[in-house]
């Protein structure tokens, strides 16, 4: 007889008869046979290996922007501050990578999180919802690692996509709320793991895809209440399942992935608003902030541009655009990358900072801020570490492609620094002032 007409002990029943039922009555509303604990493992493993890259790049990319200088975001983290170190110009394309795989990762993973949140929610409403010390923490642990990550999923995606619709400083709340992710995960997985191994080794992955949904089968009643108590016949086939989350899961990637492609890829990226091609040409590459959001005028970057650039003992040297380009060039071959996940990769010609350094009267710099003519905003500025202006790739842009910037790629010149973040590839450029050791930041 199939097991989803075989009588099932009511799991609210005990010594002293049938327990009280809750509010949401577990046992008639979730009546999957799919549901147990082989299929929530299978799920779980997925989780266990994806969700700590993307924590990991994710705590990367706050290095990246040079928490020592006061420009990660949030600035003041208390004693959850990440040591500090210097980030690395090599190899070129270490951020365009970090942070590509942390956003196409993490949007790419929402149909399994969605599927193990699917898989485990009778959990959520068993009642009564503690009957000891042990299973309190256990609830606590997952009630924060449920809403843990919903809630870094959410802003996340709404961050990519620019919609700010939450009220509050994302960048504070995705750190912190990424810390109690974390922290809640570590004590699942301790809770969970010899469970997980356990299940896993119950079934047979190869023989689970090719059982058709006619021979589809409840698991046997497991400790932690996940099969259903009163199964209902399946309506899919957990091969079925698993082919709809994973499909799910590949197209997303797809949709997402092409932001950090050049090519014709890109043209898939419609998941991601700044990721798309910007017109055609050598300048046709995405932009994030255009010079009219940024406040830039023609006056601003017209004839009467000049690069103030700042050294030791009060020494400036102001350079008209003519005069950079009569200085020693230098063409590089370096990807561009910003925090939503796009990156491009593009040919820029200028003159290296480490000769401006030289001219500032600085030759070993130990820091180097940049300044823009953007007036305010968050990023008008960025501090770059030594290694970053004395690599030999390192740029004061001043053509792209073979062609000169673009008003909205930073005409009249513009940072580029191998596996720097976008937002700190300062665009019109105003001042550059260097630092030797003891000068302060910068």
């Amino acid at each position: 007889m199939a097991a989803t007409t075989d009588p099932a002990p009511d799991p609210g029943s005990g010594p002293a008869g049938p327990t009280p039922a809750g509010p949401f009555d577990v046992a008639r509303r979730w009546r999957s046979p799919l549901r147990g604990p082989w299929l929530t493992s299978v799920l779980g493993l997925v989780l266990l290996i994806g969700l700590p890259v993307v924590m990991f790049t994710g705590l990367l990319d706050y290095i990246a922007y040079g928490p020592q200088f006061g420009q990660a975001f949030p600035r003041d983290v208390g004693w959850l501050r990440l040591p500090y170190f210097d980030w690395p110009t090599r190899p070129s394309w270490l951020f365009r990578v970090s942070q590509g795989l942390h956003v196409a990762l993490g949007i790419a993973l929402i149909p399994v999180i969605l599927a193990k949140l699917w898989s485990v929610i009778p959990k959520l409403f068993a009642w009564p919802p503690v009957r000891s010390v042990a299973q309190a923490l256990e609830r606590i642990s997952l009630l924060l690692l449920v809403g843990g990550i919903l809630f870094q999923t959410v802003t996340g995606v709404l961050n990519v996509q620019y919609a700010y619709l939450f009220g509050f400083d994302f960048y504070i709340a995705h750190y912190f709320g990424a810390w109690v992710f974390t922290a809640a995960l570590v004590v699942h997985v301790v809770l969970k793991l010899p469970r997980m191994v356990t299940a896993l080794r119950s079934r047979s992955l190869r023989a689970e895809l090719r059982t058709s949904r006619a021979d589809t089968r409840p698991e046997p009643p497991d400790p932690d209440g996940l099969v259903a108590a009163r199964p209902a016949p399946a309506t899919i086939s957990r091969r079925g399942a698993l082919a709809l989350v994973g499909g799910g899961s590949l197209l997303l990637a797809v949709l997402t992935a092409g932001q950090s492609m050049d090519g014709p890829w890109r043209r898939l990226a419609l998941l991601l608003p700044r990721g798309r091609p910007s017109g055609d040409g050598p300048n046709g590459f995405p932009v994030n902030r255009t010079a009219a959001a940024a406040g830039i005028r023609p006056a601003d970057t017209g004839d009467g541009w000049r690069l103030e650039l700042r050294g030791a003992d009060g020494r400036v040297v102001s350079l008209s655009r003519e005069q950079l380009l009569g200085m020693p060039s230098h063409t590089a071959r370096l990807p561009i990358a910003c925090v939503e996940g796009w990156s491009t990769l593009q040919t820029w010609t200028g003159v290296r900072l480490r000769d401006l350094a030289a001219e500032a009267g600085v030759p070993e710099p130990a820091s180097a801020r940049v300044t823009s003519i953007q007036r305010g905003g968050l990023f008008n500025k960025a501090t770059l570490q030594a290694n970053q202006v004395l690599d030999p790739d390192s740029l004061l842009a001043l053509r792209v492609n073979g062609v000169d910037l673009s008003l909205d790629h930073g005409f009249p010149a513009r940072i580029i620094v191998p596996a720097l973040p976008g937002v700190h590839c300062t665009k019109w450029v105003a001042t550059i002032e260097f630092s030797r050791d003891g000068d302060g930041d910068g």
